[in-house]
């Protein structure tokens, strides 16, 4: 019998110890997605302009690193606060952990180099080597093209510095041990020819990580076999709100939809009016950043539309909106 519990006691410490050296690896060694580019990205007109575009209007960027105003519907951005961070994202909303956006104006990223700040947007690494948190989709914006990410830092560049210090980032158990396991290297594309609808659709329904709020998320994960199917929930001031079906099922979906039809409603906000209307206690609330797709171009929202189409239906029935006590 002691001659069991020696040899039990040795596979338990030998698991132990097994235990702790892939912990170990994984703290020291990952993320491994190589060291920032040594890169400088010249600043054009062109490339400023493209920048803000994508920042505000595809990427969003803006959305989650500026302040929202929750009296008005789709919480519109505050423009005074653009860039300067500090939202918070914790396990009210279903994250193992409690994160915040980032300060990226120049008063909280002026010290990086333009390639680490290249690395941070697509592979999730920040400029001292630790991983960011996947609310930031950058599993997404690792596939686009070089040189969008490079006019985005042009025009993160050019934002005004604001002096805003963010909490630092924490992670619960286990998933402070995974993170450093998540971010991967760059998969860059090039952008789709326009024409292509289809093909460039898809490129900016990607980067515009329009799949991470209209699949449900579980435990920590997607559903995938419901991708975009919507049921995603999310807390928002008056109550719960439920990303929508966006796949082309007929009955529970957009699938009669019309391309006019699915441009029309994006851009509706783009008139000041609907961009800043106040709701009132009990009205519908969404984080729906209506007021910031809603200033993609046409063109832009039509192939977005093709692409959608090409996507497998799924019959989900979404209740939008639950209203709080």
């Amino acid at each position: 019998m002691k001659k069991l519990f020696k040899v039990l006691g040795v596979i338990v410490l030998s698991i132990l110890v097994l235990l702790l050296i892939i912990t170990a690896y994984i703290k020291i060694a990952l993320p491994d997605v190589g060291p920032a580019t040594q890169i400088t990205i010249e600043k054009t007109p062109e490339s400023l302009k493209r920048g803000a575009y994508l920042a505000k209007s595809v990427m969003i960027c803006m959305d989650c690193h500026s302040k929202r105003d929750p009296l008005q519907f789709s919480m519109p951005m505050v423009y005074s606060t653009i860039g300067e961070g500090g939202e918070q994202f914790d396990q009210t909303m279903g994250f193992p952990g409690v994160y915040f956006s980032a300060n990226i104006t120049p008063a909280g990223i002026g010290t990086w180099t333009d390639g680490e700040i290249y690395r941070a947007i697509s592979t999730g690494v920040r400029k001292n080597g630790k991983p960011i948190f996947p609310v930031m989709p950058y599993h997404s914006y690792r596939q686009a093209d070089p040189e969008d990410i490079r006019s985005v830092i042009v025009f993160l560049r050019s934002l005004n510095p604001i002096q805003n210090n963010v909490p630092e980032s924490k992670s619960d158990f286990p998933m402070n041990i995974i993170l450093n396991t998540i971010p991967t290297k760059a998969e860059p594309q090039t952008i789709p020819p326009t024409g292509d609808s289809i093909a460039n659709g898809r490129y900016l329904f990607n980067i515009a990580a329009c799949h991470d709020c209209h699949t449900p998320f579980e435990k920590g994960k997607f559903i995938e076999s419901m991708a975009i199917g919507g049921g995603r929930v999310f807390p928002v001031p008056g109550g719960m709100v439920t990303s929508a079906n966006i796949t082309p099922d007929k009955e529970t979906g957009i699938g009669l939809w019309s391309k006019d039809a699915f441009v029309q409603h994006f851009a509706l906000y783009r008139d000041s009016t609907n961009a800043h209307r106040s709701i009132k206690q009990g009205e519908l609330q969404t984080i729906m950043p209506w007021t910031m797709y809603g200033n993609m171009t046409d063109k832009d929202l039509g192939n977005i539309y093709a692409y959608i189409q090409t996507i497998n239906p799924i019959n989900h029935e979404v209740v939008k909106w639950h209203p709080g006590k």
